[in-house]
Parts: structure tokens; sequence; C-alpha cells
């Protein structure tokens, strides 16, 4: 499964703008908010930030996965962030976070969305891919890095 199918150029923002976490989720969900897979951008910022509230998404090394199961989406769809300051987002390593993906997928999605999840993570473990992350220049460079992992 290629990941890039989820996310197109449109969703990728290497500028993230927003301060602080709850600003940065809703710039992303603004973001991913630009794919017609998404029916009820309120629906699924709400989501997010609830899903957000049970355990921080921010898994270190500056990566953060805000994600959501949800009726607010027609498919699996994926966005990504960037902060060259990083954002502050209750990091399990408590260091500010720079690579943001959010991911939504339908409620039925169950084993889709993990396997989304799970090909990220694995690619966001590795210090070269997230070195490669912060140095991309166009959305080609972040959907060839995502389309990598077996």
């Amino acid at each position: 499964m290629k990941l890039s199918k989820f996310c197109e150029e449109t969703l990728i923002d290497f500028s993230l703008r927003a301060a602080e976490k709850g600003a940065v989720i809703e710039e992303l969900v603004d973001l991913v908010a630009r794919s017609n897979m998404v029916k009820d951008k309120e629906r699924l910022l709400e989501d997010i930030r609830e899903r957000e509230e049970l355990v921080t998404t921010g898994v270190g090394y500056g990566v953060a996965f805000p994600h959501a199961k949800t009726r607010s989406v027609k498919g699996i769809v994926i966005a990504f962030g960037r902060s060259e300051g990083g954002i502050e987002f209750d990091a399990m390593d408590h260091k500010p976070v720079h690579l943001f993906f959010l991911i939504a997928a339908p409620e039925d999605a169950i084993g889709a969305h993990l396997n989304v999840m799970a090909r990220l993570s694995y690619l966001m473990k590795s210090n070269e891919n997230r070195s490669k992350l912060m140095e991309a220049t166009s959305p080609g460079d972040v959907l060839a890095l995502i389309d990598a992992v077996e």
C-alpha cells in the first residue's frame, strides 16, 4: 500500500504558523479539509481534539500523529505539516514537535487505519527520515518518503 494515495500535494504544509497545541490541531484540520474526502471539518476537529485528550499523539523525536476514526471523512486521508521552530505538544519525550501527520479514517476502517499508523510510525523511527522531512522542499519529496516503507 502506497501511503501517498491518502495524501495530496495540497495537504502538505512546510511552514505551520501555529504556536501551541490547540492551534496546530486547528491548522492541520484546515489543511486536511482541502481534501474531498472530508465531509465535515468541524466534526473532524472535534474528533481529533477528543482523541488527543485521551493521550497525547506526540510520540517523541519531534513527531506527532494527531488522528481519529470519524464519521466526518469518506476515506482515509493524511495531511503533513512541519514547524521549523517546533510546537509544545505534550510529547512523550517532553520536546517540541516539528513533524505532524494528521490521519483521519472512517469509523469502519480499523485495519487500514492501524496499518497507516504503523507504517508512518516505522518511517519516523529513523533519524534519517525525520531529517529528510525537515529538509524537504517540495510536496513530492514528502510523498516519495512516505511511499518508501515496505
